[in-house]
C-alpha cells in the first residue's frame, strides 16, 4: 500500500477545517437572530389589528384578500 503523504494538520480537513465550520455556524446564527429582531420589531410597528375584521366568517381559510385585513395601513 501506499503511504498517504498529503496529510496535513492545518488542512482542509483539519483545524482549519473545523474553525471555518464553526466560524461559518456562528455567522449563520448570527444572521438569524439578527433577522428575528428585525421582525419583531416590524411587527411592533405594524401589529396585528383585529378591529378591522368584523365578521370571521366572511374570511377565507386560503385567500388573498386576507391581507387587507391582517394589519394596520400606515398614514404617510
Amino acid at each position: 500500500m501506499a503511504e498517504n503523504t498529503k496529510r496535513s494538520v492545518f488542512g482542509i480537513h483539519g483545524i482549519a477545517g473545523i474553525l471555518i465550520s464553526i466560524v461559518a455556524l456562528l455567522v449563520i446564527l448570527i444572521t438569524l437572530m439578527l433577522l428575528t429582531i428585525i421582525t419583531q420589531r416590524n411587527a411592533v410597528d405594524e401589529a396585528y389589528d383585529p378591529s378591522v375584521i368584523r365578521d370571521v366568517n366572511n374570511l377565507k381559510m386560503i385567500s388573498v384578500d386576507n391581507k387587507n385585513f391582517a394589519f394596520k395601513k400606515k398614514d404617510k
